[in-house]
């Protein structure tokens, strides 16, 4: 990507003898940059959800062959946990979300939007939360359909909302929208990320309409902002 320059010498040649067009370089593929949809970092967020106070009662699998090794954390302001993410198409049936996608499909949703209809997972950039049990009950923490919550992967963040519910003892879900937006390959089938995901769900937001993505980005950069200056 860097060009080579010609010295003076060389400049003075060409412009005594005429030279052959030099064939145009081959420049590479530009990969476009994913950033963060504001200003708060994905290092200023993951510096502030280091360090680990539990809140669920025992630890989450990621899978269901996988042991338990994650819990809920907690703060004043938010809950957190570190995992995987598998990819969540439930919800309208679209072009690449539906039951010859994903084996899994289901054409429902935990919450609903404004207008009564399941969420789309192709569009709508949301998380999945365990169902409620006695480990962890996301309702008594502070978290319901509509939560706004930041999530990061690698130096990448996104704001979604909390759009469906999952089994009770696996964590680390996100719909077909989310893993696109942070450059997760979103396929249903063989997409998602093994680790290296981290949610962060704000205690006690929520949007008025579940599916304006632009509302869950303007609460979620305001709250990621006051959460990275409250030590």
């Amino acid at each position: 990507m860097r060009v080579q320059s010609l010295t003076l010498a060389a400049a003075g040649a060409a412009l005594l003898t005429p030279l052959p067009p030099v064939p145009a370089p081959l420049l590479p593929l530009r990969v476009p940059v994913v950033r963060s949809e504001g200003r708060v970092g994905a290092a200023d967020l993951l510096a502030r959800v280091r360090h680990c106070a539990p809140v669920s009662r025992g630890r989450y699998r990621t899978d269901e062959s996988a042991p338990a090794t994650v819990a809920v954390c907690g703060t004043r302001d938010a809950v957190f946990w570190k995992a995987d993410m598998d990819i969540d198409c439930d919800g309208r049936s679209t072009r690449r979300c539906n039951g010859r996608t994903d084996p899994s499909f289901l054409p429902a949703t935990a919450f609903q939007q404004s207008d009564g209809r399941h969420l789309n997972a192709e569009r709508l950039p949301y998380i999945v939360v365990p169902a409620p049990s006695r480990r962890w009950d996301h309702r008594a923490g502070g978290v319901r359909g509509g939560s706004v919550a930041a999530v990061v992967y690698h130096n990448r963040v996104r704001y979604a909302v909390v759009g469906d519910t999952g089994p009770r003892e696996i964590i680390g879900e996100a719909s077909y929208a989310t893993a696109r937006a942070l450059g997760i390959s979103p396929d249903p089938r063989r997409g998602g990320a093994s680790s290296g995901v981290t949610y962060i769900v704000f205690k006690d937001s929520r949007v008025k309409r579940i599916q304006d993505h632009m509302a869950a980005v303007a609460t979620g950069e305001r709250l990621a902002g006051r959460f990275v200056r409250h030590h």
